[in-house]
């Protein structure tokens, strides 16, 4: 039974006063008209970003001229783009809104996958990626600072969920997409792969185009709501307000975001354990590929793994909400990504390879899914949080650097030196996880005890306040 939620508003005295039934209709629009555009931009973004991947199966090293490394080096230059760039794309969010700063990053990286059908070598590879990776750096990290200011924070993870769910379904779609493509072949003097990124680039446009028309600038101003539904959220940004702040960006909380050691625990835990996840993204094909696999085959090899990832990554951050448990689900997902690329290190039969990537696909998505959700619905104020979460995920997509040298062609087909880096991280990542939790753990401990003794403040704001408890 939902009973109504109060809160006295200090600045003006009056009592606020929330009907949970109809804070819960509103949530549902967000739902309906905001999750999927979510969806719909980050699977667009992973496609274009990660089909170099798939282009590179049929001819995209060889007909731009490619030598030794320099694929590995166009995915270095292009990641650091993506770490530089996570945080002002936050930021923007926080200070003009989802729709005009997400609408600018997707006008951006559109431009960009129209551009890398065109380039003739590898400088021109290199300018084109890094600037779409720049553009869409603050995607994931802005729809899931959103989602962390529209729904509490155990239902956050369903929510954040979306980036993940969208590598998934780009993995699958994006290999049948690229299968389709290459049995087009050449037409009018192009290369399969340049009408890869053309189509590409159509797509994203008309459908990417219609999903900027539904997102909102703000929670309580989102066109979808009728006049109750906005006064509803309205109220409920007031009550938040002692926990998550105003909306303009405090700037002493840029030094307490920055000195928070669980921003840098966890964003520790992030890289190493997105080492994994980047390099699989990028290189699956190539692996596949690797292991002995006809290059036809290699793209509609991909889609039962994804689909495997998909419904693992669902199931798990399910349950991972209703249980109000991030760690426990972390930690163990660590076990069957570091199986998985041991299995692909041990055997040198190609099956063994390919059911280990059935397996590490076990855990590689919701590790960080859930990672950003524990960091996202943990850090409040907002300002804290529009610092702290993407500081952490940049930490992470350092990964990226490293995955994108993991695998040098001369190093096939089995890859052992990527696989074996990649599960040993695995396995420090699942260390550096259980030492988050045993933190917050300590810091909730320390909570409670000042709470048995009476106490009403420990002089700290935010999260480290007494006014709310970690979730573990």
């Amino acid at each position: 039974m939902e009973t109504a939620s109060s809160l006295v508003d200090e600045r003006t005295g009056s009592l606020i006063e929330i009907d949970p039934v109809k804070e819960a209709a509103a949530r549902r629009k967000f739902d309906l008209y905001v999750l999927p555009v979510s969806v719909i931009f980050l699977v667009l973004s992973s496609i274009d970003r990660n089909n170099l991947g798939n282009a590179r199966v049929f001819g995209f090293d060889e007909d731009i001229g490619l030598k030794d490394g320099q694929f590995g080096n166009i995915n270095t230059l292009s990641s650091v783009c993506t770490i530089l760039f996570e945080l002002p794309w936050v930021l923007a969010v926080q200070r003009f809104g989802a729709n005009k700063a997400i609408g600018t990053s997707f006008a951006l990286w559109s431009a960009s996958t129209l551009g890398t059908a065109f380039i003739k070598n590898y400088p021109q590879a290199i300018v084109c990626r890094m600037i779409l990776n720049a553009a869409e750096a603050g995607l994931a990290q802005g729809f899931a600072y959103l989602f962390s200011t529209i729904y509490p924070r155990e239902l956050a993870g369903k929510r954040i969920m979306t980036t993940n769910l969208a590598q998934c379904i780009s993995g699958a779609f994006g290999g049948l997409f690229a299968y389709a493509v290459q049995e087009m072949g050449a037409r009018d003097g192009l290369e399969a792969w340049r009408w890869l990124f053309i189509i590409e680039f159509l797509i994203t446009v008309f459908v990417g185009g219609l999903g900027w028309i539904f997102l909102p600038k703000s929670a309580e101003s989102a066109w979808f709501l009728n006049a109750e539904e906005k006064e509803t959220m309205r109220l409920k940004k007031l009550r938040d307000t002692a926990l998550r702040g105003d909306d303009k960006l405090d700037r002493k909380w840029i030094r307490i975001a920055l000195t928070d050691p669980f921003v840098w625990l966890l964003g520790t835990a992030f890289f190493t354990s997105s080492v994994a996840i980047n390099g699989f993204g990028v290189f699956c094909p190539t692996i596949i590929e690797g292991l002995g696999y006809a290059s036809l085959q290699v793209n509609y090899m991909t889609i039962p793994i994804y689909v495997v990832g998909a419904v693992s990554l669902v199931i798990q951050v399910y349950f991972s909400d209703r249980l109000k448990q991030r760690a426990a689900f972390i930690v163990g997902c660590c076990v069957p990504v570091a199986v998985g690329y041991l299995i692909c290190v041990g055997s040198a039969n190609a099956h063994a390879g390919y059911a280990g990537m059935f397996v590490l696909v076990l855990g590689l998505y919701p590790i960080s899914t859930l990672a950003v959700t524990w960091i996202s619905t943990n850090l409040s104020p907002d300002s804290k949080r529009a610092i702290g979460m993407p500081l952490a995920y940049s930490i992470g997509n350092i990964s990226a650097v490293v995955s994108s040298q993991l695998y040098p062609t001369q190093q096939g087909p089995r890859y052992i030196q990527g696989n074996a880096i990649s599960a040993g991280l695995t396995v420090v990542a699942g260390f550096l996880y259980a030492s988050c939790w045993l933190m917050l753990k300590r810091r909730n401990a320390r909570k409670t005890n000042l709470i048995a003794q009476g106490a009403t403040t420990n002089g700290l704001e935010g999260d480290m306040s007494l006014d709310t408890m970690y979730i573990l």
